[in-house]
């Protein structure tokens, strides 16, 4: 009994003494509070092989310019033989990356394939209204060939004319279902700009639904091969009318009247790709004098999506080239890329946490606590490569942390790139909640010692 004061101040102390154990750490941890993993990250650069397990022999820093490397294209191996094309893209649907690149950012008129966005944005419009009806116009009844026929005053079905516009390509059925959607041409050249923007598209200018050349003091009505690439993507991947889009563009023979019932016409689908190539998913040809030839097309086949997109492909006689373009490019694709798994024994580090609490280390300011990467339960862990690429991925981290910390707490990401391009990202989070030791905490466990 004697003996209990000076055990208490032993312990009163020790627990000083444990207080102030972690300073250094505390003080080097203090820049990176609230600051998470967006400011004060730590970025660890490992180029991984196609089975993942592969190690770089250099970290970076964070610092590299991401939108540099967005905007490299290469291509591994054999390239495909010479195009017709004078703008070419080969395109992975799944993850948006550009397989193959003739002159991709070269601004381009597009004609008709102009209509795949027409398509889009009238089913999505259509969504709420399919049995939306248009009165025809005198602007659309006097477009030039190819056209439907249809006749000022005449009412249609704008869902009908959808399959005018994409299996003949009827120049007035577009204008009539952009007048329907949009109420002029002008406004829905607005709304196709908009989505164009919205998809990524950054050189691409739109002024008629139909295709047709024009200008305006925006400029030219145009496209690049990557930009129209990236629309087709959306029509048969990201939009929520996909599947509708698909349904129309793949359909042989269509018939259908007026609303009044007073006429009927037939329609009969132009994109001999269909029956090209076993998997052809969708297309779209244009033709004008300033475009020339045009496609842009897509294919599934073993779960594998590829785009392809062709600009100026030829002007009379040659109307052949760009079907000779589009299976060139599908087969190189299909010959030369595989999906492989991504590296799931990726290990990332411990982040390190002052002021926590552990009551199993009472003595330790700084814990260490693991990390996990969040990976969506119907991810597949995926992509897209072929022979002799690398996947490269980038963790953001943040080494030290301020107790609280909750378990769960998204704390970073790992990204992987492949050939520049972004290709999958996760969220990190910690694996353990980790309390703030404070000033009531040492006095509990200051009681809770010299009780025991």
């Amino acid at each position: 009994m004697k003996r209990r004061p000076h055990k208490i101040v032993s312990v009163v102390l020790l627990a000083v003494l444990i207080a102030g154990m972690g300073m250094a750490c505390r003080i080097q941890s203090l820049e990176s509070r609230n600051k998470r993993w967006t400011e004060n990250t730590e970025t660890a650069g490992k180029i991984l092989t196609e089975s993942g397990k592969k190690e770089a022999q250099k970290q970076t820093n964070g610092t590299e310019n991401d939108d540099a490397a967005q905007n490299a294209k290469r291509v591994f191996g054999d390239e495909p033989a010479e195009l017709y094309a004078r703008s070419a893209v080969l395109m992975d649907a799944d993850s948006g990356r550009v397989l193959f690149g003739k002159d991709t950012d070269v601004v381009r008129p597009m004609a008709s394939t102009t209509k795949i966005m027409t398509c889009i944005l009238a089913l999505e419009s259509l969504r709420e209204h399919p049995d939306q009806t248009i009165e025809v116009s005198d602007q659309a009844a006097s477009q030039p060939k190819v056209h439907l026929g249809m006749q000022k005053g005449e009412v249609f079905y704008i869902k009908d004319l959808l399959y005018s516009l994409m299996l003949e390509s009827h120049n007035d059925s577009a204008v009539a279902v952009a007048e329907g959607i949009a109420g002029s041409v002008e406004e829905f050249a607005k709304e196709m700009n908009a989505k164009a923007a919205e998809i990524g598209c950054k050189n691409t200018h739109f002024i008629t639904p139909n295709g047709l050349d024009a200008e305006d003091e925006g400029g030219v009505h145009s496209t690049t091969a990557e930009d129209l690439a990236k629309i087709m993507r959306y029509c048969i991947m990201t939009s929520g009318e996909k599947e509708t889009f698909l349904e129309v563009t793949r359909t042989k023979e269509y018939q259908f009247q007026d609303a009044d019932r007073k006429r009927t016409f037939s329609c009969h689908n132009h994109n001999a790709f269909l029956d090209m190539m076993d998997g052809a998913l969708s297309g779209k040809t244009g033709f004008t004098a300033d475009a020339g030839y045009c496609y842009v097309g897509s294919l599934r086949w073993d779960d594998r999506t590829f785009i392809v997109a062709l600009l100026a492909c030829g002007w009379p006689n040659n109307k052949g080239y760009k079907w000779k373009d589009t299976r060139k490019l599908m087969e190189y694709g299909l010959e030369h890329y595989q999906y492989r798994d991504i590296d799931k024994k990726m290990q990332i580090p411990e982040i390190k946490v002052a002021g926590g609490v552990d009551d199993k280390k009472p003595y330790q300011y700084c814990l260490n606590v693991p990390v996990k990467i969040e990976r969506p339960a119907e991810e597949n862990s995926k992509i897209l490569m072929r022979d002799g690429e690398e996947l490269r991925a980038k963790l953001e981290l943040a080494k030290y942390w301020n107790a609280p910390l909750k378990k769960g707490e998204k704390i970073g990401m790992l990204t992987y790139y492949l050939d520049g391009y972004k290709v999958a990202e996760y969220e990190l989070k910690n694996e353990k909640t980790v309390a703030k030791r404070d000033f009531s905490w040492c006095i509990f466990w200051i009681i809770k010692s010299v009780m025991l």
